[in-house]
């Protein structure tokens, strides 16, 4: 019986699933038949409970006709069949009419709905900055746009990337936080499409920031995205300021040429490079880059300075008493460390690192050089290097050729990676293109392995870099971190086992990873995507930073250095900064902070103090540090 029950349940569900498979049609026919099923039996109920109910059977008949009616909105008429049947009729064409209205509306504010949630509106929003393309760079671009806007009324930062705009908009409500005064829009769309463009207001905007995907296309994307922009802004006359970046140097022309000539493009591999190369030189480096290119603490800023028409550039050093002076733009060209004694023109601007840009006040503050404190010898000698470079990828010829291009004589530089035909045949390029100064060798040998680091006598070398893996086509982007990762943890093993630190310089490809990697807070990490975002929302917010940049993290330029501070002062005794700068004015060096190893752990910039006032005094150790801009001496007296 049981078996019977249950074979009948299954025929049931069955037939009735066929039913609705017919349409429709189907569907209406099932919900009428139960509408009837409850309606007519409540009806009766409510008309034999009734006590002014007709006592014909043929009166309470007509009156549960006439509420089945009412609740059903079919009329209800009662009287002749006709007339019954014309009621029905009228009532079935209402419903159907309203029914059809409120479906149209309905299907109408869906898809506006739908539109809006795809973000197809045109944004009308003057002097926003928008960011074309999605990576994870545009986290960082976008958190530093919001926290340089902290002090605008009606600040607006529009993101148009091809993903779905809620998508995006919890991206980066997550990783961001909370945005203050500015509104965070997001459109979506192709970026590449010059009609899609007009979407995020361009022609109105205030800066243009176009990002590079994480795709091995991400360059030629970037070029087309600028070819669209100027398209959408040909019928507009003068766009807004564009800042791009492109990862190789063979299409930096082609996007300078699409960006126009106000226009800004960066390159992120060499800059990544540069930046590695130097923090290698000088651990700690990283720190203080992190310190001057986000909007958080001091940054660079560029103030009038035709009170000091005339006088030497050495004087402006010691005349900001909050602000660290670096060097002068003239015309359009920045001069980044000048001679102490170059005379200030009328119309020259000094670069300056400062809290803002109303912060940058100028008043003498020679009386609080104290020159008895300052040291007088010559500077730490130089001595040639060993630098162990593990892993390889498509910025390792790069950082070779910047290690070469300062490199002592009888410095090395130890290549150890799974020597494939490609990587050999551009290490040998690597090598063919440098002179004698720098001794280049490649050792196969996977650093992922144990084994590998074990036959390496890694504490013999002055730095070890540990580079990315280059992502591969499909691959997710965080996925090509995994090698450093396990890399940075046999690292440590062997610094537990000996009791010895490393100076390990480490190349991250996702900043997601910086918190899983085996290393201190206060290690170095460079992460090119991160390093390039800060780098372009700085450029976004004054043009004229950008050359400023280009000298700063050029191979022959000016350059931030991290010095002992008993090339300045001596040690063990307490005295200002300000003599601190006079000593470093002395040497041809612009000081713009300091790094102390007292307390590291507990310091909020792990020791790195930019830009301090010049009042204030301090104990100065053998383990601090000078941090200066100033060129490379090479170990040789700067003053000379």
């Amino acid at each position: 019986m049981a078996q019977w029950r249950t074979s009948f349940g299954d025929r049931a569900r069955y037939w009735f699933d066929s039913t609705l498979a017919r349409g429709a049609y189907a569907l209406v026919g099932w919900m009428a038949l139960v509408c009837l099923a409850i309606v007519v039996p409540a009806s009766a109920v409510l008309v034999w409970t009734d006590p002014g109910a007709p006592t014909s059977p043929t009166g309470r008949l007509a009156q549960v006709w006439h509420l089945t009616g009412e609740t059903l909105r079919l009329g209800g008429a009662t009287g002749t069949p006709l007339r019954v049947t014309m009621s029905v009729l009228l009532a079935l064409v209402a419903l159907l009419y309203v029914s059809t209205v409120v479906g149209l509306i309905t299907t109408a504010l869906t898809e506006r709905l739908t539109a809006l949630r795809r973000g197809r509106s045109t944004v009308l929003e003057k002097g926003h900055a928008v960011v074309l393309g999605w990576s994870e760079q545009v986290f960082t671009v976008v958190s530093e746009l919001v926290a340089a806007n902290a002090n605008q009324r009606r600040g607006a930062v529009v993101v148009l990337a091809d993903r779905d705009k809620t998508a995006m908009e919890e991206a980066l409500s997550t990783k961001v936080g909370p945005v203050g005064r500015t509104r965070l829009i997001c459109r979506s769309g192709p970026t590449t499409d010059p009609a899609v463009l007009t979407l995020a207001g361009p022609a109105t905007a205030g800066v243009v920031l176009v990002l590079p995907h994480d795709e091995p296309d991400a360059d030629a994307e970037v070029v087309k995205t600028l070819l669209a922009l100027r398209a959408a802004l040909a019928t507009e006359g003068a766009g807004p300021p564009v800042v791009a970046a492109v990862r190789d140097d063979r299409y930096r022309l082609a996007a300078r040429l699409a960006a126009g000539p106000d226009g800004v493009v960066l390159e992120s591999d060499t800059v990544t490079a540069r930046l590695i190369v130097q923090a290698a030189r000088r651990p700690g480096l990283s720190l203080v880059h992190r310190e001057l290119l986000d909007f958080a603490g001091d940054e660079f800023y560029l103030v009038n300075a035709s009170a000091l028409a005339g006088r030497p550039f050495g004087d402006a050093l010691l005349c900001c008493p909050t602000s660290s002076v670096v060097g002068i733009v003239r015309g359009d060209t920045p001069l980044l460390n000048p001679p102490p004694q170059t005379a200030m023109a009328p119309d020259d601007l000094l670069i300056v690192v400062s809290r803002d840009d109303d912060t940058a006040c100028l008043h003498d503050c020679a009386e609080l050089v104290e020159t008895a404190a300052m040291a007088t010898g010559p500077s730490t000698p130089a001595r040639p290097e060993r630098v162990l470079l593990l892993g390889w990828n498509r910025r390792a010829p790069l950082v070779v050729e910047q290690l070469r291009r300062r490199a002592r004589p009888g410095s090395a530089v130890d290549v150890v990676a799974n020597a494939g035909e490609a990587t050999k045949r551009q290490v040998s390029e690597a090598d063919a293109h440098g002179g004698s100064d720098l001794t280049l060798t490649l050792h196969h040998g996977d650093i992922a392995r144990p084994e590998t680091l074990r036959r390496l006598d890694v504490h013999s070398y002055d730095s070890v870099i540990v580079l990315g893996q280059d992502p591969a086509p499909g691959q997710p982007p965080g996925d090509p971190d995994n090698r450093t990762l396990v890399t940075l943890l046999l690292l440590r093993q062997l610094e537990e086992a000996t009791g010895r630190e490393l100076p390990v310089v480490t190349e991250l490809i996702d900043d997601r990873n910086r918190a899983l990697a085996p290393i201190g807070p206060g290690a170095d990490v460079i992460i090119s995507g991160k390093l390039i975002g800060l780098l372009m929302a700085q450029i976004s917010q004054n043009r004229h930073l950008a050359a400023v940049f280009e000298e700063l993290f050029s191979a022959d330029g000016a350059a931030v250095h991290l010095r002992p501070a008993t090339d300045y002062v001596l040690p063990g005794r307490e005295t200002s900064f300000a003599t601190v700068v006079a000593a470093a004015r002395h040497r041809g060096e612009c000081a713009i902070g300091y790094r102390s190893h007292d307390d590291t752990s507990t310091s909020p910039g792990y020791g790195v103090r930019i830009n301090p006032p010049k009042a204030e005094r301090r104990h100065w150790t053998v383990e601090d540090e000078v941090v200066v801009v100033g060129h490379d001496c090479s170990g040789q007296d700067c003053s000379a």
